[in-house]
């Protein structure tokens, strides 16, 4: 295994899935999300352009750390080796998750707490 461990983070966004390798991936500073920085593409000096590649790659061209809200993460894996950035349509179009609080703040029975009092 590489020395820089590679992650290979799997998001949603506006009904298309995002697939993208990084470097780096941590809970960072705001709440809620999970942060996603040294974006790994592939190298451009190939003679084999691959479109969808070069659509994601121009999407976080200029992107030094992106923050992706948790609701929208699939999957984070650590992998041996880099693949192909891409971005398909979401299976089931008109299907979405409803979205949920991830935080009840404490409180009465029925308000958000456990009810103790």
């Amino acid at each position: 295994m590489s020395s820089q461990p590679i992650y290979k983070v799997i998001f949603m966004n506006q009904g298309k899935v995002f697939e993208v390798y990084a470097h780096s991936v941590s809970h960072g500073s705001l709440f809620g999300f999970v942060e996603v920085e040294k974006l790994i593409f592939g190298a451009r000096s190939t003679v084999v352009v691959d479109p969808a590649e070069e659509r994601i790659q121009s999407e976080f061209s200029g992107v030094t750390r992106t923050y992706l809200p948790m609701h929208s993460v699939i999957r984070i894996d650590e992998v041996e080796k880099q693949g192909v950035s891409k971005v398909t349509s979401a299976e089931g179009g008109n299907v979405a998750q409803f979205p949920v609080p991830m935080y009840a703040p404490p409180g009465e029975g029925g308000k958000g707490g456990s009810g103790d009092q």
